[in-house]
Order: C-alpha cells, then structure tokens, then sequence
C-alpha cells in the first residue's frame, strides 16, 4: 500500500532574497526567541494539501507541470505574529492582488481536481520563527524586500526530529518552455 505524502504548493525566494530573509530571522530570533526556520525552507506558502496518497501526488504533479503563472511581484514590508502558534513572520501591510488571485487560480485548479481545504483567508507571509516566546517590536529592522516570483513547486515536506525538510516534486513551466 502507497503512503500519503505531505504536500503543499509554494513558492520559494531566490537566494539573494532568501540570504535577506535570513538575516532578518536571526534578528528576530535575538529579539522574540524560538526555533528559526532554516534559509532553505523559507517560502510562502499558496496551498496546504495535507496528507495526499501517491496517486494524487502523480496527479498534482502532472497537473501543475502543465501549468503556467504570470511573473509576479510581492513586497515584504512589515513584521507580523500568530500568537496562537507562536510563529514571527514577514509579509505585506498591503493586499497583494496578484498573489492572491494566483492563490485563487490555485485552488480553483486544485478544487477541480476534488481536492478541497481552500482556506477562508489567505495572509500571505514567510515564517521566519516558530514557538516564539515575544511577538515583533519596534527594535527588528526595517523591512523593505522586493521578489519577483515566477514557479509554483508542488513540494513534499518531510517530517524528521530536526524539523519539516522540502523536496520539489514539480514546477510550472515558464512562459518560454511551452513548446
């Protein structure tokens, strides 16, 4: 029998964004404390699909495979913090339109393929710490980070005593690469 996999679809920054995004980790570990999410796993997540046995995972692979997204633009700007959890993220004071209709165009795709879960509300952010004991102050840097997103990955996350590792299991194509 097939075990489930761990999915979600998101998108990850490139390294000079991701080097960024870390060192904006580590002040805001210094500050709130908590475990800090390592440089490579550093992404904004678009759809949480949970546990998918493998044939859905072929399914979601091919389907996103044959996927294009428009180049997009998203501007981190400002700290944020889900108490409950105790997670310290980055994300936008402002509405992100184009990311959240991708977010949208997702989930329609998804649903389609009778996968459910969309979530009532999408906050677009990147996790920069978990079980943080003091939410953001004053004294964390300034943010001003600018990211030009291009590829969705369908991406398995790995459960192991040192955390969740990723691995990309598929990728929309680029406008260039459609034959």
């Amino acid at each position: 029998m097939a075990t489930a996999m761990r999915l979600f679809l998101g998108l990850f920054p490139p390294p000079e964004v991701r080097a960024r995004l870390g060192a904006l980790a580590e002040a805001a570990q210094a500050h709130c404390g908590g475990r800090r999410m390592p440089d490579d796993s550093l992404h904004l997540t678009l759809a949480f699909l949970g546990d998918q046995p493998a044939e859905r995972t072929e399914a979601l692979g091919d389907w996103l495979r044959h996927q294009t997204i428009l180049p997009g633009h998203w501007r981190l700007d400002r700290w944020g913090h889900f108490r409950r959890p105790g997670i310290v993220w980055v994300g936008s004071a402002r509405p992100t339109p184009a990311l959240k209709a991708l977010q949208g165009e997702l989930w329609a795709g998804l649903e389609a393929l009778g996968i459910g879960g969309r979530p009532e509300r999408f906050v677009p952010h990147i996790t920069l710490l978990r079980k943080a004991t003091r939410p953001p102050g004053p004294e964390l840097p300034h943010i001003a980070i600018s990211w030009v997103y291009t590829r969705v990955e369908l991406i398995q996350s790995v459960l192991t005593q040192q955390g969740s590792h990723y691995r990309t299991l598929a990728r929309t194509v680029l406008p260039e690469e459609i034959p």
